[in-house]
């Protein structure tokens, strides 16, 4: 097996992954599937910049030269993904402590729309 199909196969895995979690009904898996999903792409934009061996950073006589831009990318999209990922958790607090319940469409399964906490039940009010 080339190295290329093992980077290929574990990417396909860890995506395929977060879009299973992404589709699940409760908040903290779909913060899950993001994450895994934003760790697929850096590792994607990573191995596009090739892996160099004796390359230097910088520009030495006809030598090869490491190409830093997929590492800069990958760098800003982990700082982005961290602030993201905690700006989700805080929407998802959130909207557990507006709906006391944790799905993603604010009501239980097997529940009707807006039979949540809350909702008018018919009585008076």
């Amino acid at each position: 097996m080339s190295m290329e199909f093992l980077v290929a196969t574990g990417m396909g895995l860890v995506t395929a992954c977060g879009v299973y979690l992404l589709l699940r009904g409760r908040t903290f898996p779909v913060v899950l599937g993001l994450s895994l999903i934003g760790y697929a792409v850096n590792v994607f934009i990573f191995v596009m910049g090739r892996l160099w061996t004796d390359a230097h950073p910088i520009l030495v006589g006809n030598k090869p030269v490491a190409d830093p831009l997929p590492q800069a990318l990958v760098l800003t999209a982990i700082v982005i993904g961290f602030a993201t990922t905690g700006f989700i958790v805080e929407l998802a607090l959130r909207s557990h402590h507006e709906t006391g319940t944790d799905h993603v469409d604010g009501c239980e399964s097997g529940s009707r729309h807006g039979a949540g906490p809350g909702a008018h039940d018919g009585g008076p009010a």
